[in-house]
């Protein structure tokens, strides 16, 4: 007789009875909580990576706890960033495209590397591409990688920056009392050598010294070291 009071929609488990609907309910809100999950993807997967950043650039700027307040730039700002991120970043592209090409040309490995940052088109080169160890004077083997890249930088008509970074052991000798001094002379040279083998515009070029002062890397192995000791070119968005 207890049998028969149970309806065809009442489960037993374990020889007790499931009380009618509770096995739908937790099944219905399962269902609920995956189609939350997948619309948060959706949602997610349409936001645009620079405009995000932009967001996150946006409030770090515009939050300032001293001044009693903070702000957002209005969505139209955001669209106009990303739209000029994404116009610098396409005018460099045939630029972008022909450093790789002398990179695949000399192969060189790691010794040169090429990346977009936030100011514009960079390509990096080891030291030990350029130069012997702790002098500014450019290595025969290396003018011919200079030579090809002074033929990008005579057609490119953006303005480039040509940066000399060490590590952070120290340095002194009768040329270079300092790191400051080796990074310096050895972007010079390097500016220098451009414009006279490619017939460069000298005044769309400029070449900085950092020392130590701007690593990728930190100074704690002798790997990270060498990557800190390098050359760059710094094409800048127009």
């Amino acid at each position: 007789m207890e049998n028969a009071c149970v309806s065809k929609r009442d489960i037993r488990i374990g020889g007790n009875t499931v009380f009618p609907g509770k096995w739908e309910i937790i099944y219905s809100g399962f269902i609920l909580i995956l189609l939350c999950f997948f619309v948060m993807l959706c949602a997610f997967s349409n936001v645009e990576r620079s405009r995000l950043e932009k967001f996150v650039e946006s409030f770090n700027q515009s939050v300032d706890v001293l001044k009693g307040g903070f702000g957002f730039q209005p969505k139209g700002d955001l669209s106009m960033a990303s739209q000029r991120l994404m116009e610098n970043r396409k005018a460099l592209g045939p630029i972008f495209e022909k450093l790789v090409a002398i990179k695949n040309e000399f192969a060189l490995g790691d010794d040169i590397s090429i990346s977009f940052s936030d100011e514009g088109l960079i390509m990096r080169l080891s030291d030990t591409s350029l130069f012997g160890l702790g002098i500014a004077d450019i290595a025969p083997g290396a003018k011919p990688l200079l030579e090809r890249i002074a033929g990008v930088l005579t057609k490119a008509p953006h303005d480039v920056r040509i940066e000399g970074h060490a590590d952070n052991l120290p340095i002194h000798t009768p040329g270079f009392p300092s790191n400051w001094e080796l990074s310096t002379a050895r972007a010079v040279n390097v500016l220098r050598y451009v414009v006279e083998s490619g017939k460069c515009d000298p005044g769309k070029l400029s070449a900085a010294g950092f020392g130590e002062f701007q690593p990728i890397y930190p100074n704690d192995t002798p790997e990270h070291r060498t990557q800190n000791r390098r050359v760059e070119f710094v094409f800048t968005y127009k």
